[in-house]
């Protein structure tokens, strides 16, 4: 059977997965990049993915070190100020978060998925010492000692010191290494596509809370002249699937309406995607030789811009180990210590964007007026509010 050596395999050729290889590919490790579908990097193709992702600056900084942002910075669109509206009770309540409060930074930038696709498979391309191959996948690993081997579905080998499951909340490689995880359901789904919109955005991501969960609108490049911006519109599964069969114009008046018009009236300016929400947690982050990151070791609603920003965590910090001791990529002590240095963190992120979401969901009067007294609580007293700001940047 064919087989060839590598430092490192990551299964995963998502937005994880391929900032996974620029980055330990940049670090000067071989690395193997699979996945059983190669990525789609235009906007307009079948199976595109029309979410965007808002990297907060911790990951900007992550992103610069592996290569990738001059890739990205001419496309992304910064996010200056992230804005609650509550508009659950009679009595609307605004409240801004300004990054200038904390940082001469933004809080992050904003840039849609297959463009983050395209520009990724670009730089890998400039390192000699990263092979992907789209359109494999990981069928089975073996563990040994000193090294893995991993098979892949075309029937090849790969001799490797750490596989890392990039591959996804349902991760082949996690469900290979016999890990558990604990799913929390809500009921949501979410709908995401792109609109233009009269008001400027003026780099403010607005999050508007009402019932079902939040409707998000975070900045893009203009459209056509005009201002556009990404929609993240979480509601209860059967009302997704309700909206999502509408005709654009329905669905326009449908939006316009939850938005409350904030923005002036919404023109729908891409196709409709809908995801289910979830919250998981991997019972454990690695397996002998085994490292899991991103979603194949935890999910969460998208609420704060903490999911990639939270994997590209993993990846910094199993990126740190291995730099620091080269020699111990993949043996037990690296694996215990990032499963010590991030699960914690995981765990209390997961465990608040669920309380988030859980409020947001809320439908009875009472309880959207306990979540609006949070919020004017939270925002009133400075030193919490810049608290707030900082963890979500990955502080603390």
């Amino acid at each position: 059977m064919k087989r060839h050596s590598t430092d490192i395999v990551i299964a995963g050729g998502g937005v994880a997965g391929l900032t996974a290889a620029a980055a330990f590919g940049t670090a000067g490790f071989n690395v193997t990049i699979i996945d059983p579908t190669p990525p789609v990097t235009t906007g307009d193709a079948a199976g595109s993915d029309l979410r965007t992702t808002a990297f907060l600056q911790p990951a900007q900084q992550f992103l610069e070190a592996a290569g990738l942002w001059n890739h990205l910075a001419a496309f992304a669109t910064p996010l200056q100020v992230m804005r609650i509206v509550d508009i659950g009770t009679e009595a609307h309540v605004t409240r801004n978060f300004n990054a200038a409060d904390i940082s001469e930074l933004p809080f992050g930038w904003n840039l849609p998925n297959w463009l983050l696709r395209r520009e990724m498979v670009a730089r890998l391309a400039d390192l000699p010492n990263v092979d992907f191959r789209p359109g494999i996948g990981f069928t089975q690993m073996l563990a040994r000692s000193d090294e893995a081997i991993v098979t892949l579905s075309d029937g090849s080998q790969v001799a490797t010191k750490l596989l890392i499951g990039a591959d996804g909340r349902g991760s082949p490689v996690r469900q290979s290494a016999g890990i558990d995880v604990k799913t929390m359901r809500y009921g949501q789904k979410a709908l995401t596509f792109a609109v233009t919109h009269d008001a400027p955005h003026d780099n403010v991501s607005t999050e508007i809370h009402r019932s079902g969960g939040p409707f998000t609108l975070v900045p893009l490049p203009d459209h056509d002249g005009k201002p556009c911006s990404a929609v993240v519109w979480m509601e209860q599964g059967a009302e997704v699937n309700r909206l999502a069969a509408l005709d654009d114009d329905a669905f326009e008046t449908a939006a316009n309406d939850r938005s409350a018009f904030l923005y002036g009236p919404l023109k729908l300016v891409s196709r409709r995607s809908v995801w289910p929400i979830i919250s998981q947690i991997a019972h454990d982050l690695t397996a002998p030789r085994t490292a899991l990151v991103a979603e194949a070791a935890h999910v969460m609603p998208p609420i704060g811009a903490q999911g990639l920003n939270m994997s590209l965590r993993d990846l910094s910090c199993l990126l740190d180990l291995a730099v620091a001791q080269p020699d111990q990529l993949g043996a037990p002590a690296m694996l215990d210590a990032y499963a010590r240095k991030r699960h914690p963190d995981i765990k209390l992120r997961v465990t608040g964007i669920d309380a988030l979401n859980r409020a947001s969901i809320a439908g009875s009067p009472a309880m959207q007026t306990l979540r609006t007294k949070g919020i004017e609580a939270l925002y009133g007293v400075a030193p919490v509010r810049k608290s707030l700001m900082q963890l979500g940047l990955g502080a603390g």
